[in-house]
């Protein structure tokens, strides 16, 4: 009998001291899911403990870092999506698998080695939380971010905002949060969400010779600035993630939540209620 091997969903490879792991769904523009979200932390595991790896680069394969969340191309259905027997079982659900992202992400978002990111084309709702565990973020010129969570009737689950309002600012934050609009790099870079700008023919390269970059300084000291710098950044980070847990889950049984995926499959806007 021939078996045959099952592509990974994210990879890593190695260039010296740097570990690159890339998103690996070109064909779906990185679509985001639990499959990825459960090989990049199992690679997070891995790398947390090992000392030859300095620095981490996080990047994605073909034209998008990450187009968002993957919808499934069959259904947008949410009873599907979020199953329950009732309104409160379906919370209750919701709420352990926003508590289990949380939980998840932060095997990435607390790696004693920086971690970098290269974006390019669409970064938008998952994606974006993705590229908000990375320490560093470069941008090519065709960079796409967007946090449309409330154009579908929920709200951000895995902590992207909360990390945005120490870089952003909170009234920045506010803004694209509620409104779900899209913006470019220039934006970002002006905002701070990345630190540089660059043709998309040399993203890559430029993000690879940072890490680098990077991973010729002394390793203890470069982490030691990390955790210091992030304990000032992050600071009620975990009081805020436990309610932004809650806060979320209770909309996956609200008449909005449904009206707008099924909205989104139309490709037309929802019309909210509030309720």
């Amino acid at each position: 009998m021939v078996h045959l091997m099952t592509k990974p969903l994210v990879k890593l490879e190695r260039d010296g001291h740097v570990a690159v792991v890339s998103f690996n769904r070109p064909e779906k523009l990185n679509a985001w899911a639990w499959g990825p979200t459960n090989e990049l932390c199992a690679i997070a595991d891995e790398l947390r403990f090992d000392t030859s790896v300095r620095t981490v680069l996080l990047r994605g394969e073909g034209r998008a870092f990450c187009a968002g969340e993957d919808l499934k191309p069959d259904t947008d259905d949410v009873e599907e999506r979020h199953p329950g027997r009732s309104a409160a079982e379906r919370t209750h659900i919701a709420y352990e698998r926003a508590r289990y992202c949380f939980d998840r992400w932060k095997v990435v978002d607390q790696l004693p080695q920086p971690v970098v990111a290269a974006i390019q084309g669409y970064c938008l709702g998952a994606g974006l939380e993705l590229a908000m565990l990375a320490d560093i973020r470069i941008a090519a010129t065709d960079a796409i971010f967007a946090l449309p969570q409330v154009t579908l009737g929920t709200q951000i689950v895995g902590g992207a905002d909360l990390r945005m309002v120490s870089e952003l600012g909170a009234s920045r934050t506010k803004m694209l949060a509620m409104t779900g609009r899209r913006f470019g790099p220039v934006e970002a870079e002006r905002w701070g969400l990345v630190q540089d700008v660059v043709a998309p023919e040399v993203l890559q390269q430029t993000a690879l010779d940072l890490a680098h970059e990077i991973a010729n300084n002394a390793p203890l000291a470069v982490q030691g600035v990390k955790r210091a710098v992030n304990f000032v950044a992050y600071r009620g980070f975990e009081e805020a993630a436990k309610f932004e847990a809650m806060a979320s889950s209770m909309l996956w049984s609200s008449d909005d939540l449904t009206n707008g995926f099924a909205a989104k499959a139309r490709k037309e806007q929802a019309a909210f209620e509030g309720k």
